[in-house]
């Protein structure tokens, strides 16, 4: 089906941008109450998610996977270590790379940011298999805007 010629293609409700920005603030705010509960933000949450599957990962593999730079994480990864949910601790086996790990504590708020997962699923309206191909589609959409060089500069 095709859809009618737009009058205004620069309109903000017309934007493929605004229209992720604007789920993606949603979809954080979805995640806000529970996280708040356990005194979590969003990027927290997310780094103990890499964590809570892993345990134990490198500092520099833990940004690479976030898409975040070590003056960001450095010191979100502070503020985690300072309620004693992660370590940072330099590798005996070579003392450039600093590697983060789970605490007990870290592992114990698993179970209830699980509740988070729930939520969000609760209030997407969405059935499962909606939401991994949204998913998905999403993802792979990051992973070709990441690897386009962008224009040929000439």
């Amino acid at each position: 089906m095709d859809r009618p010629a737009r009058v205004a293609p620069l309109a903000l409700d017309e934007q493929l941008c605004f229209a992720l920005h604007s789920a993606s603030r949603a979809m954080t705010g979805c995640y806000r109450p529970v996280l708040d509960a356990i005194g979590l933000t969003y990027s927290q949450y997310a780094v103990l998610l890499v964590l809570w599957a892993e345990d134990s990962v490198p500092q520099r593999e833990l940004g690479d996977r976030m898409f975040l730079d070590s003056g960001t994480l450095s010191p979100m990864l502070a503020r985690l270590e300072k309620r004693g949910l992660i370590t940072r601790a330099r590798r005996p086996d070579d003392e450039r790379t600093v590697q983060i790990s789970l605490t007990e504590a870290g592992r114990a708020l698993r179970e209830q940011a699980a509740d988070a997962q729930q939520e969000v699923i609760r209030a997407t309206g969405m059935e499962i298999d909606e939401l991994f191909r949204l998913r998905d589609d999403l993802q792979r959409l990051a992973s070709r805007l990441r690897e386009d060089p962008g224009p040929a500069s000439g």
